[in-house]
């Protein structure tokens, strides 16, 4: 499913709003899920992430959008992000596990292929996610994004 310019902007502010204040919190709030320390938006993994990026530049070029029930993610073939539905998520020593909701579709990209369903990992429906620090993650495995990825402040 795509999301319009408006959707995606509600999801940032939504993001934003629930974003907890640092992870450490997160982790110790049983309410939150175990991603929530992956809630917001997050640029770079499609390339590298340049010195001095600033939080307007950061917001501009979103990549990927985790939000409680949804992660959105931006590809280089499409104007709009794409959403994936999360089925699960298991915490993990070096991060979070993802499993999406079946799409059923094989994907509407201009390429064609299921590709833009996924992460480009090993299948369009798992997303491991690697803790690197406070702001910084990666998606090992995922040809897709092979740079780390860098959280985007509101402020």
């Amino acid at each position: 499913m795509r999301r319009s310019a408006y959707q995606i902007a509600a999801a940032l502010l939504l993001a934003a709003a629930v974003v907890p204040p640092n992870a450490s919190a997160a982790a110790q709030d049983a309410s939150l899920p175990p991603h929530a320390w992956l809630f917001g938006t997050w640029t770079g993994g499609i390339f590298p992430i340049p010195n001095g990026l600033s939080n307007q530049a950061c917001l501009s070029q979103p990549v990927v959008i985790f939000t409680r029930d949804l992660v959105l993610r931006a590809t280089i073939t499409e104007q709009e992000l794409t959403q994936r539905e999360v089925e699960t998520v298991r915490s993990s020593s070096q991060g979070a596990e993802f499993r999406f909701a079946a799409t059923g579709s094989g994907g509407s990209g201009l390429l064609g292929g299921g590709r833009a369903n996924g992460f480009g990992c090993a299948s369009p429906d798992e997303l491991h996610v690697q803790r690197r620090g406070e702001n910084e993650i990666a998606f090992p495995g995922c040809a897709d994004f092979p740079n780390p990825l860098v959280r985007c402040h509101t402020r």
